[in-house]
């Protein structure tokens, strides 16, 4: 039945933008949005193909908004609404309408859907996440092509683009030459209907034969030992697939100064770790795209984080600029590059952003951790620390923020430990100590029991227990603390022994047995010095930090990375990696760098962001910092030798026994680790 559109216009308002305008009877709901910048996806035109235009008519009376939003004030379902319903694998809700197929026939409320806006919300798990805001780096336009004939001599091209430009207003984009070498196969592939991937400058990066709904998108990091890839779908920002592989690298050197030490020693060194990385990189993009069913290029944008060593190896860099003082980075601005240039095996337009560094040792996976973390929008003085090999530690708030980089070593990764191990399937990863006993109880990797519960034998006969991983060891040291094990100042008090025959006698020094089995896991003196140090370089760093900002505690503490994933904060703080803070405001951000990949990825606009926020971020070179070493010796006691811990003494019963440290071996030991940091830092 034929529309009467001879009456007035109709008064439309959209939810939950508020925005509002008249427009004449008969107009499609999704041509009034469009022309008020009303925030609804559509791909196809208004073809009633992608269904990603779905709207809610509200009913009734809104007398904020002057109307009476009545049910026979849009068109009746249409039969393109019916061929939609009726295709498989698509959706049409209750109540909802496609905004496309559906006309205005009076005064009428419309609300727009979350997922049907082009700027979607992603929540992240976290309580305390803010929100993502979808705002793609690249859009699909679908689009019919009028083909040519003997009477319009037009090429291909010209009449692509004036089909973007009337089904779409979009005008002046960019095409690169090698679009030419495959557009006319495209659209005639397509039979001329095709759909169009054009980035937020204007730039055309595919020509894609039909129909299309989605493309991809990849956010890497690469870590000194994982490298982590998410696949995303850009207009969702649903991960549709993660995997993570061992960087290569570490063939050439357990931790970053051991490979620039590589470099230096091994010409063309820089180019072999380049190589892997990138292979990696490649096995990681098949692995995401063949479990999420997709295809290599569909990936049109991927993002990077990673530390400056790494980031200069992934742009073929040579970094041994990095290896000593004044650690000069190539760039610390952010890097836009095609994918073919680093040799990925990508779409051919494929772009790559490479997150911002901030110095020679803060890079761009502390930019990616700010980005995510946000403290710059915050009140609460924040407190960000990525625990690995090399501590990158972030503190302030959105007056101000500071940043450093501490050399703990790869203890805290089990590495240096006389029974380490990364974690694995039978490292253990949970430690309880009964204070009376002494005796101990343990989870390993791979069995929800604890050892001695029942069935934990049978469950663990497969994996055996191997070792300790990072999370283990630092609740085993502070465990043997807290029953009196350990002094305060590091010691395992060998007074003691004959109280339980887990304590034991190894030359001059103590040992802890922890599990006395086919595979013999114990805690040494050396063990526990080697965490002492680590954790005192850590806390040094930060407390430089809080002194350069004048502040005697923090709010808030966020812990980043895998290991700081695992490790339970109330222990953290017992051992002293971290300041006293109240415990609640202490959590775990997860892969935090990651998530700033991810985010730079799915919002463009956040890139501009970090890159305005990191020029503001004041780096503190702790190499060069007078109180580093005073904060060091105090620093290596439990907690610590001077500084109160009245939050935590009110979660954890603190020994009251105070042995005194050892300052001169210990600053025998912080001064031997300032001169090697001078030199390899």
């Amino acid at each position: 039945m034929p529309i009467d559109t001879s009456t007035s216009d109709a008064r439309v308002v959209f939810t939950p933008s508020g925005k509002r305008g008249h427009f004449p009877i008969g107009t499609p709901i999704l041509q009034a949005a469009q022309a008020l910048g009303v925030d609804v996806d559509s791909v196809c035109g208004g073809r009633g193909l992608c269904g990603r235009c779905q709207v809610e008519h509200a009913t009734g009376k809104f007398p904020k908004h002057y109307i009476n939003s009545k049910a026979e004030n849009i068109s009746p379902i249409s039969e393109t609404e019916k061929a939609y319903a009726a295709k498989p694998k698509k959706t049409l809700l209750d109540g909802r309408r496609l905004s496309c197929a559906t006309q205005i026939l009076g005064d009428c409320v419309i609300d727009i859907p979350p997922d049907s806006q082009v700027h979607q919300q992603i929540v992240r798990k976290e309580a305390d996440a803010f929100d993502i805001e979808i705002i793609p780096p690249v859009q699909l336009h679908y689009v019919e092509v009028w083909e040519p004939n003997m009477h319009d001599p037009s090429g291909d091209l010209r009449r692509l683009r004036e089909a973007l430009e009337r089904e779409w207003h979009l005008t002046n984009l960019r095409f690169g030459p090698g679009m030419l070498l495959s557009l006319q196969k495209e659209l005639r592939e397509g039979n001329w209907k095709v759909t169009v991937a054009v980035d937020y400058l204007g730039q055309v990066i595919a020509v894609n034969p039909g129909f299309k709904e989605s493309l991809c998108g990849l956010a890497v990091d690469i870590g000194s030992t994982t490298v982590a890839a998410h696949l995303c779908n850009l207009r969702t920002g649903e991960v549709l697939a993660s995997a993570g592989m061992m960087n290569p690298q570490i063939r050439f050197g357990e931790d970053l100064m051991s490979r620039v030490s590589y470099v230096m020693m091994h010409p063309d060194g820089d180019v072999e770790m380049t190589k892997v990385i990138r292979e990696t990189i490649n096995e990681l993009a098949a692995k995401v795209t063949a479990e999420a069913h997709r295809k290599l290029d569909e990936i049109v944008e991927v993002t990077f984080v990673g530390n400056p060593i790494m980031h200069h190896l992934l742009l073929g860099i040579n970094p041994i600029e990095l290896g000593g003082a004044p650690f000069a980075l190539a760039t610390d601005e952010s890097v836009r590059i095609r994918a073919r240039d680093l040799k990925l095996n990508l779409h051919n337009n494929t772009r790559c952003y490479v997150l911002p560094c901030i110095a020679g040792h803060v890079g761009a996976d502390t930019a990616g951790m700010i980005l995510s973390e946000a403290p710059y929008k915050r009140e609460a003085i924040t407190l960000l620390v990525d625990i690995g090999t090399n501590a990158e530690i972030v503190l302030g708030n959105k007056e101000r923020l500071l940043a450093a980089s501490s050399p703990t070593g790869p203890a805290f990764e089990g590495a240096q430990i006389t029974c380490g191990q990364r974690a694995a399937p039978g490292a253990i990863e949970r430690v309880r100590i009964d204070k009376k006993t002494l005796e101990p109880k343990f989870k390993v990797i791979g069995c929800e029991l604890w050892s001695d519960e029942n069935e934990f034998s049978e469950q663990t006969k497969k994996t055996g227990i191997t070792g300790i991983c990072g999370s283990g060891i630092i609740e085993a040291i502070a465990e043997m603390f807290l029953a009196g094990i350990i002094t305060q100042d590091g010691v395992i008090n060998g007074s003691i022994a004959k109280k339980s025959e887990r304590i034991i006698k190894e030359g001059r020094t103590y040992s802890y047995i922890l599990y006395d089995g086919e595979q013999k896991v114990h805690i040494s003196q050396n063990d526990v010095r080697a965490i002492q140090l680590a954790k005192a370089a850590l806390y040094a760093g930060t407390r430089l930090l809080m002194e350069r900002l004048d502040i005697e505690s923090v709010d808030r503490i966020r812990l980043a990375g895998a290991f700081g994933n695992h490790i339970e904060p109330k222990y953290a703080m017992i051992l002293g990696l971290i300041p006293d803070c109240n415990l609640k405001q202490v959590s775990s951000a997860g892969n935090a760098a990651g998530t700033g990949a991810r985010i730079a990825l799915l919002n463009h606009e956040s890139r501009n962001e970090i890159e305005e926020v990191v020029r503001q971020v004041e780096k503190v070179e702790t190499a060069v910092e007078s109180n580093f070493q005073q904060h060091f010796v105090n620093a290596m006691a439990f907690p610590n030798k001077i500084e109160k811990f009245p939050n935590l003494a009110k979660e954890v019963e603190l020994p009251t026994e105070n042995m005194g440290i050892n300052t001169i071996e210990i600053a025998a030991h912080a001064t031997k680790r300032r001169r090697r940091k001078k030199v390899n830092h």
